[in-house]
């Protein structure tokens, strides 16, 4: 969501057009997609309070490299090859320690600290992620109009350093090594240490449609969220709308995900996640045909709504789908093959939204593409039986 800001400014400073842009985030995107499986292992043998602060040191240091990119090229030749070489490996780094390895190890070792209200306390963590990348775009806009698009990213850079500090301060792995119980209740004891009986392998859980189900379905949400934010001015401006409004577009769906992500984590906290999985993929396919009618004030809020919706619940399913239906003993390897997945679903968006655009003029194609896309996952998502393992879950009336 940072990064979408910053493709305009990129564009111009590296002399690359918006397809080449846009291929270069899918190559860097989709290499770091083949090794978060692997880093899910290391969160499982080092702990989340490691893995935290060294991802965050580390995406500091790729944010001051991006920083430098066009001046790199330069220093080679500035041809275009070079050029999309340096922001390749830039995207690379981005995904890797940021969206991949620190948002699964950050979700990860909350988790496991809580058992009866891990729905409640997710969803207020959701409230900080939701506004985050909602809240990013025009911040981080605005950061650029005072700074410029380098500075921001010193900015951002500067931030992730002393985030670094801060979490290997107070981050601790698991209860159970500070002698206390998740949630702070010794009579909760004995279902955690249920839940990890039933645990599954990282290929146990592959196996399963249920693991399936979910993934390409929170695939999907990055998929298409990070290509309309990626494209967010070009899509708004084809619909006859201004950068403003573009920009303005996230502080509602913001909003509404953060109404929705509160409420849901709580109702979620006793009862199946199916029936959110479907309102989710539901709320999506309502959103993708208000982008289709985006000159239309109805199709605006259309999207803004069901993207809006879909947002809140996907910060939900997330959290719970995978530690609920597949324990938390390996709980880092298994999110992270998920993680895999939903990253490189993520790079797959905007290329598809650009390419669609260069042969056809218009964003539809990749628009309809993704819909029905969408719809092939709610029809899974109705049919597929799910068997929650979380035994809270199974005792909780």
């Amino acid at each position: 969501m940072g990064m979408a800001v910053f493709t305009d400014h990129f564009i111009d400073a590296l002399g690359l057009s918006r397809t080449q842009l846009s291929m270069a985030y899918l190559v860097g995107t989709v290499g770091s997609s083949i090794f978060l499986t692997e880093a899910g292992r290391w969160y499982d043998r080092a702990g989340g309070r490691f893995m935290v602060s060294m991802a965050s040191l580390l995406l500091g240091l790729m944010l001051l490299y991006i920083s430098l990119t066009d001046k790199l090229a330069a220093v080679i030749g500035g041809s275009t090859v070079a050029t999309f070489g340096l922001i390749t490996l830039a995207y690379f780094g981005v995904r890797f320690f940021g969206q991949g390895v620190l948002t699964s190890a950050s979700r990860n070792v909350l988790l496991v600290w809580f058992v009866r209200r891990r729905g409640l306390v997710s969803s207020v963590r959701g409230v900080f992620v939701t506004l985050g990348f909602s809240l990013a775009p025009p911040a981080l806009a605005w950061l650029i109009m005072d700074w410029g698009w380098r500075g921001a990213l010193w900015c951002l850079a500067a931030s992730c350093a002393i985030y670094a500090v801060a979490a290997f301060l107070l981050l601790r792995n698991n209860p159970e090594e500070c002698g206390v119980s998740a949630d702070g209740d010794s009579s909760k004891a004995e279902a955690a240490a249920t839940a990890i009986a039933v645990s599954y392998t990282v290929e146990e859980a592959r196996r399963t449609p249920v693991f399936w189900i979910y993934s390409l379905s929170l695939a999907m949400h990055a998929l298409f969220g990070t290509a309309v934010t990626f494209h967010i001015v070009s899509i708004f401006n084809e619909a006859g709308r201004s950068p403003t409004e573009a920009f303005a577009y996230f502080l509602p769906v913001a909003l509404i995900s953060t109404t929705v992500n509160i409420c849901a984590g709580w109702l979620a906290d006793n009862r199946p996640l199916k029936p959110f999985l479907i309102i989710m993929l539901s709320g999506f396919i309502a959103g993708s045909w208000g982008l289709l009618n985006l000159q239309y004030q109805w199709g605006y809020w259309l999207l803004v709504a069901g993207i809006g919706a879909a947002g809140g619940l996907w910060a939900v399913l997330s959290n719970l789908a995978f530690i609920r239906n597949f324990g938390s003993l390996h709980l880092g390897a298994i999110s992270g093959l998920c993680a895999s997945i939903v990253v490189f679903g993520s790079a797959i968006g905007p290329a598809l939204f650009s390419v669609g655009l260069d042969l056809s003029g218009s964003y539809a194609a990749a628009e309809i593409i993704c819909m029905a896309g969408l719809l092939a996952l709610l029809y899974g998502a109705i049919v597929i039986k799910h068997r929650e393992d979380d035994p809270l879950l199974q005792t909780t009336d």
